[in-house]
C-alpha cells in the first residue's frame, strides 16, 4: 500500500454507526475525519429476531450521509463491517442489499470472535507498545468482547450475547432505575459471562484496557464526578450506580459528561460493566483510543501482503486442525492457480489477485469434509466452512469458499445460482480441473495444458499424445464436459496435434 492513501471504515453497531477514515502514511494511519451517528439499529430487533423497517431507513439514512463523504473512494479503501444485531437478524439481507446499494461498497457481517480480534487490532496499535499482558474488554449495544493479547497480537478472543441496548431494554424499561434493576441486571449478566472465569482472571492479565462506546461513556461521567481521567475505578462505577438508583429514572440524571445519545443506554452498559469488575476482580480499567473501526483499517493494510493477513495463517491452522492432507492440497492449489491465471480478468489487478489467493485458501481446504466422512465429503466440507468460528474472515467470504468447497465434484446444478457470476465460476472450474489433474495424488505433468476464456466458453487446450499417456486424466475431462453442458456455460476440450 503506497504512502499518503486515504482508507475509510464503517462500523455497523448496534447502537452507533461509525466513520473513520485515515491517511497510511510513513508505515501508520493518520486520521483525518471521524464520524458518529447514533442509529439505535438494535432496537429494532424484535422477540423473532426481526429488524423494524423503521430501525433498517435509520440506518439506511446514515449510510446515505456516509456514501456522500465516500464518493471518490476506490473499493479497495473502504470496508464496512457489521456486528451483533445484523449477525442476529433473520431478515439482515433486506437490510444489507439496500445499504451496499446505497454505499457502494459490500458489508462484511463478522463473527463475534473476528469483531473481538479486529477490536484488539485497533487497540493494540494505539497503545504504546510494550510486553505487558493486556485484557481488552469492549462492551457493545448488544454484545461485549473479551480479548487477551500481548503486543499486536490477540491469543484469545470471545464474544458474549450481553450488551448496552440489551440490557437496557430488558432490565430499565420505560427508564426506569431502581436497586432491584441493577441487581438483577447485574445478576444476568454474570449468568451470561461467567464462563470467564477461570479464562480471563486477573493473573492471565497485567493491565485492562476497555474500547468504545460504553467504557468511553462512563469515563466522561466520571471525569466530570472530579476522577482521574481515562481511567475507571471500582469505587466509581458504584458512585455512578448510587446516583442512578436514586435517580428513579433515567432523564432525571443531571450528570457532567453523560451525553444525549448515551442516556438511554447507560444503565444497561454499566451494569455489564460492573459484573465483569466484580467477576474478574478488576480494580481499575484504562480508557483506550483504539476500537473495531481503527482495527479494520489495519487489518486492510496487512490484507495488502498475504505474508502477514491473518487469513493465510487461519487456513494454515484449518489444514492442521482437520488432518487435511498438505501435499494434496498443495498440489490442487498449485494448478487450480496456474489454470486461473490463465482466465482471471486483468482489468483490476488488485482484484484478481483477491480471488486467486481466495481459490488457493479453497484448493487447500478443498477435503475439510473428509474430517468427519468420505461420502459427500464436499458437502460436509461446505457446512463446516459455513459454520466455522474462522479468524480474519467475514461471513459472506467463508460463505463464497464453501459454496467453491461444494462445488468441486459432483452435479453443477446445485451452484446454478451462483454460474451467473463469471469470476466464481472461472474459479470453480480451475479448482475442479485441478482436483481432476491431481487425482492419482502425485504431481501431475500438467503443463501442456491451457485454458483460454470467450465469453461463456471456456477451452482447455491440451496434446493429444497427453491424453493417450493419461487415459483416467482423459475419462475424467470428457466427464467434466458433459457436466458442463448443464449450465449456462461451455466447458470444451481442444486437442492439440
Amino acid at each position: 500500500m503506497q504512502d499518503t492513501t486515504q482508507l475509510a471504515s464503517i462500523d455497523l453497531g448496534s447502537n452507533s454507526f461509525r466513520l473513520e477514515i485515515g491517511r497510511f502514511e510513513h508505515q501508520h494511519l493518520h486520521r483525518i475525519e471521524y464520524i458518529k451517528e447514533t442509529v439505535r439499529l438494535g432496537g429494532g430487533l424484535d422477540a423473532n429476531r426481526h429488524l423494524s423497517l423503521e430501525a433498517m431507513q435509520r440506518g439506511w439514512d446514515c449510510l446515505a450521509r456516509f456514501s456522500e463523504r465516500l464518493k471518490n473512494f476506490k473499493k479497495k479503501q473502504v470496508r464496512v463491517v457489521a456486528t451483533q444485531t445484523l449477525r442476529e437478524a433473520k431478515n439482515r439481507d433486506v437490510f444489507l442489499a439496500r445499504g451496499q446499494e446505497i454505499l457502494g461498497h459490500p458489508i462484511d457481517v463478522i463473527s463475534g470472535k473476528e469483531e473481538a480480534r479486529l477490536i484488539y487490532v485497533g487497540v493494540s496499535h494505539l497503545l504504546p507498545q510494550s510486553s505487558e499482558r493486556r485484557l481488552v474488554i469492549d462492551i457493545g449495544g448488544r454484545s461485549t468482547e473479551l480479548i487477551l493479547g500481548q503486543g499486536y497480537t490477540p491469543q484469545v478472543m470471545e464474544s458474549y450475547r450481553v450488551g448496552s441496548v440489551t440490557w437496557s431494554m430488558k432490565y430499565f424499561a420505560g427508564g426506569n432505575v431502581s436497586k432491584e434493576s441493577f441487581h438483577l441486571a447485574e445478576i444476568a449478566a454474570k449468568a451470561v459471562l461467567d464462563e470467564t472465569l477461570g479464562t480471563y482472571t486477573k493473573q492471565h492479565w497485567d493491565n485492562v484496557y476497555g474500547s468504545s462506546g460504553t467504557v468511553g461513556a462512563i469515563a466522561d461521567i466520571l471525569g466530570g464526578l472530579g476522577y482521574p481521567m481515562q481511567t475507571i475505578s471500582r469505587s466509581g462505577l458504584l458512585e455512578i450506580k448510587d446516583i442512578l438508583q436514586k435517580s428513579g429514572r433515567i432523564e432525571r440524571v443531571r450528570l457532567e459528561g453523560l451525553k444525549d445519545d448515551r442516556r438511554a443506554v447507560l444503565c444497561g452498559g454499566l451494569s455489564v460493566l460492573c459484573a465483569l469488575f466484580d467477576l474478574l476482580e478488576i480494580n481499575t480499567l484504562l480508557v483506550a483510543d483504539g476500537a473495531l473501526r481503527q482495527g479494520v483499517l489495519y487489518d486492510m493494510i496487512e490484507r495488502e501482503h498475504n505474508a502477514t493477513d491473518v487469513r493465510s495463517n487461519t487456513v494454515a491452522r484449518m489444514t492442521r486442525s482437520f488432518n487435511i492432507d498438505v501435499q494434496q492440497a498443495r498440489r490442487v492449489t498449485a494448478i487450480a492457480q496456474t489454470l486461473f491465471e490463465q482466465i482471471m480478468p486483468k482489468q483490476d489487478i488488485t482484484a484478481s489477485q483477491s480471488l486467486m489467493r481466495k481459490l488457493g485458501w479453497a484448493a487447500q481446504l478443498h477435503e475439510i469434509g473428509r474430517h468427519i466422512a468420505h461420502s459427500d465429503y464436499h458437502k460436509h466440507g461446505a457446512y463446516i466452512l459455513e459454520n466455522i468460528d474462522a479468524v480474519g474472515f467475514a461471513q459472506y467470504e467463508l460463505h463464497r469458499l464453501g459454496l467453491l468447497v461444494l462445488g468441486h465434484k459432483g452435479k453443477l446444478k446445485k451452484l446454478e445460482t451462483h454460474l451467473s457470476n463469471a469470476a466464481f465460476t472461472s474459479q470453480l472450474l480451475a479448482l475442479r480441473l485441478a482436483i481432476i489433474a491431481c487425482h492419482a495424488r502425485i504431481d501431475p505433468d500438467w503443463s501442456p495444458a491451457q485454458l483460454t476464456k470467450t465469453n461463456h466458453i471456456l477451452t482447455l487446450q491440451i496434446p493429444a499424445e497427453w491424453l493417450q499417456t493419461y487415459p483416467q486424466s482423459a475419462h475424467l475431462l470428457k466427464q467434466e464436459v458433459e457436466a458442463w453442458q448443464k449450465t449456462t456455460w461451455v466447458f470444451e476440450l481442444k486437442i492439440a496435434t
